[in-house]
């Protein structure tokens, strides 16, 4: 909780004031987190103090929100890009995202129309990439001193943590073999979760996702009210997005 004071503190995350008349301040409470690792075992316990945005009302107390997040297509295009070595920082959401876009575009990086989580800086045969998602920044490229700059760079702007070498991120491990020139991502341990979730890891695994020829129509929809019943406590809208996600 200290550590997470003294990063608002000097990344000046706010302004003490009173608060104008007739006004309404939004509270706040501590959200507490496990750092984990590729292999799912905590690293670390975190606090993060946030405010109680459900509790703001649209046009009072805020206009525009956003969260920057990268497409996880993205990340598995510029992951086959990356030759050399890859580092995670750890650094919240639109202020955040705007002041960051401002201070790297003085770094001569420039947006990706695409995806604008994204940014790039080419100097000579040299390319480096920064992978934007919410306040984790992941940068990939082909030059190890350049990468080194970037960081130190970084540092002197915002206060972060380096977290070493990417191994993890959004639910997806990173393992490479650097004598074969290779680079592989796997999510087991978010679809383990997932088994667990919807009580299926110890479930006959097989190679399709549904019996072969199987056809599904909207005749096979619940109609009685027992069926109703029963049908809703069967989470299959939540399995299929899980299942889109890892796909």
């Amino acid at each position: 909780m200290k550590s997470e004071m003294d990063s608002i503190g000097s990344n000046q995350v706010w302004t003490l004031m009173d608060p104008p008349k007739g006004t309404r301040p939004v509270g706040c409470k501590w959200v507490y987190k496990r750092k984990l690792r590729a292999d799912g075992k905590v690293t670390a316990f975190k606090a993060r103090l946030v405010a109680t945005g459900y509790t703001q009302r649209p046009s009072v107390d805020f206009e525009e929100t956003y969260s920057p997040v990268v497409m996880a297509k993205s990340i598995r295009i510029l992951l086959v890009i990356a030759v050399w070595s890859i580092y995670g920082l750890k650094q919240t959401s639109r202020s955040w995202n705007m002041r960051f876009d401002e201070v790297i575009r003085g770094y001569n990086f420039i947006n990706n129309d695409y995806d604008p989580c994204i940014y790039k800086k080419i100097s000579g045969r040299s390319i480096l990439y920064l992978v934007l998602y919410v306040d984790d920044i992941l940068p990939i490229g082909n030059d190890v001193k350049m990468l080194g700059n970037i960081k130190a760079w970084l540092f002197t702007q915002f206060s972060m943590k380096v977290m070493g070498e990417a191994s993890y991120i959004l639910g997806i491990k990173i393992y490479r073999d650097r004598s074969r020139r290779m680079l592989g991502l796997t999510q087991s341990s978010n679809i383990e979760k997932v088994f667990k979730r919807f009580k299926m890891e110890h479930s006959k695994r097989g190679l399709l996702l549904m019996r072969h020829g199987i056809k599904l129509s909207k005749k096979q929809s619940p109609k009685t009210d027992e069926e109703l019943k029963r049908m809703s406590n069967i989470p299959y809208a939540s399995a299929i997005g899980s299942i889109q996600y890892a796909a």
